[in-house]
């Protein structure tokens, strides 16, 4: 099989928004930010990587958030994150459950659906 994995997953975002990704992928999500390719950083956005998952935030100038498409995140402590997001006012929308783990979906501070996925 020629594809043998996802290097990143691009999300979209509205211009002159980059601390509230922060504020959400760094702050609540714990994904560290990582500088961008110079000549890309002029564009906008922001990148957040860990060894394991790379989600990149670029600006789209007729953006629309991802509402129903979503990346399926791993996560080791589902609860914490789940307290963060309310704290810091982000609805956690509750779904059917998923044999053999815990899961939720969350909108990012642009509207992206994210479901994030703790093994049970």
């Amino acid at each position: 099989m020629p594809i043998i994995g996802i290097d990143h997953v691009q999300l979209a975002m509205p211009a002159g928004q980059e601390e509230q990704a922060r504020g959400f992928y760094r702050d609540v999500l714990g994904l560290p930010e990582t500088p961008k390719p110079l000549d890309m950083a002029k564009r906008g956005g922001c990148w957040f990587e860990s060894d394991r998952v790379k989600i990149h935030l670029g600006v789209d100038k007729n953006f629309h958030p991802a509402t129903k498409a979503h990346p399926g995140l791993l996560v080791s402590e589902l609860q914490a994150i789940v307290e963060r997001c309310r704290e810091r006012g982000f609805a956690i929308i509750d779904d059917a459950p998923l044999p053999g783990y815990r899961r939720v979906f969350v909108n990012d501070p642009f509207g992206n659906r994210l479901e994030l996925m703790q093994k049970a």
